[in-house]
């Protein structure tokens, strides 16, 4: 959950599906939840992980025309995500 989506409707459709709120809540909040401070710190790896695949979206958009091209894109990508 993030500052932006924490109304009462959307954390109660969260919580359904299983989710945890995570960012602070707002300050002026009637019920605030208890920060778990380790998960926060958890969800900015999981938030530059997602930068980082965006950055890769031409395999998924099918920018190059060849097929061979398209391959080694996708194998250079792949080693990178492996040496991180």
């Amino acid at each position: 959950m993030d500052m932006a989506y924490e109304g009462d409707e959307t954390c109660g459709l969260a919580t359904l599906l299983g989710f945890k709120p995570v960012a602070p809540p707002n300050p002026s909040r009637l019920k605030p939840w208890k920060l778990n401070k380790s998960l926060y710190r958890q969800r900015n790896h999981v938030e530059r992980l997602f930068r980082r695949l965006k950055g890769f979206r031409r395999i998924f958009t099918r920018y190059d025309r060849l097929d061979v091209l398209f391959r080694c894109f996708v194998t250079s990508a792949l080693i990178w995500l492996v040496l991180l």
